[in-house]
């Protein structure tokens, strides 16, 4: 006899399959729901609690990822790619991509060609960096532990067609002030991330761990919607593109060790110790 919990899972799994299917009708709650004979309130509860996030999101990304693979591999239209993936128009599709993306589908479609990145080589407590912006917010943070030359080459891997001055541009000096002055609030700096729907998801949930406070890969794994996914969550803090601000640093392994860190661990640790003296001195 099947436990309530397999009958649970058997109908979330037969959920995934139809909206999987039926994407490009863009089928509603109602219609999902009555699929496996629930409500449309309870499905979505139980559809959140096994996949981590709503039906509609898990349609926005379905959407969104044949949306990419039509601009990017064939050299249809947007009107063309809104109207295969479902949607009733490219003002649709526009936010969509703007939503998950964080960038426009011509954008993203060209590479980041119509993009102007504006970047420039500063100083930290912790060594020299290179921060970069678009005018929609901060796109790029690391720091520099070779030359110039290679950090660059990171941030071009990302936008590889988009067009790169070396300026100072307003946004920078926002984050840059994260080194010199009290910021509490990181999440109100502009940023503009681009990366798959479960690493920004990821990204998303770092921003909320507090100033001088820690969790571990298990901890962020369950506050993201994904429990048990610690290898996975793992990858895409490493993967994180915007140093500090993004604090992927005050992710730490579940036995206390610190662990690993894209930019050094002995960076990680001066920087968990610069945090928590400030905020030790703010209290």
């Amino acid at each position: 006899m099947k436990t309530q919990q397999a009958i649970d899972y058997q109908r979330i799994a037969e959920a995934i399959r139809f909206l999987k299917s039926q994407y490009r009708n863009q089928p509603s709650l109602d219609e999902a729901a009555a699929h496996i004979n629930l409500s449309p309130f309870h499905f979505q509860r139980m559809f959140k609690e096994w996949a981590g996030i709503s039906p509609k999101q898990f349609l926005q990304y379905l959407s969104i990822e044949h949306a990419k693979r039509i601009l990017k591999e064939t050299e249809w239209s947007l009107t063309d790619a809104a109207y295969e993936t479902g949607l009733s128009g490219t003002g649709r599709l526009h936010d969509l991509f703007i939503k998950i993306e964080g960038m426009t589908p011509g954008e993203y479609k060209n590479g980041g060609e119509s993009l102007r990145i504006y970047y420039q080589f500063s100083e930290s407590p912790f060594g020299p960096i290179l921060i970069a912006s678009t005018d929609k917010g901060i796109c790029y943070i690391t720091f520099v532990d070779s030359d110039d030359a290679t950090s660059l080459e990171g941030l071009k891997n990302l936008f590889p067609r988009a067009h790169y001055l070396e300026q100072t541009h307003s946004l920078q000096q926002e984050g840059l002030s994260i080194f010199r002055q009290d910021w509490t609030q990181p999440t109100s700096l502009k940023l503009h991330l681009k990366g798959t729907p479960f690493q920004i998801k990821i990204w998303e949930t770092l921003l909320k761990i507090p100033s001088g406070g820690l969790t571990t890969y298990g901890t962020l794994a369950e506050k993201a919607g994904y429990p048990g996914a610690s290898r996975a969550v793992g990858t895409a803090v490493g993967n994180n593109p915007i140093a500090v601000i993004i604090p992927c640093h005050r992710v730490i392994k579940s036995t206390g060790e610190t662990g690993q860190y894209h930019w050094g661990r002995e960076r990680k640790n001066a920087i968990i110790g610069w945090e928590a003296a400030r905020t030790e001195a703010m209290e």
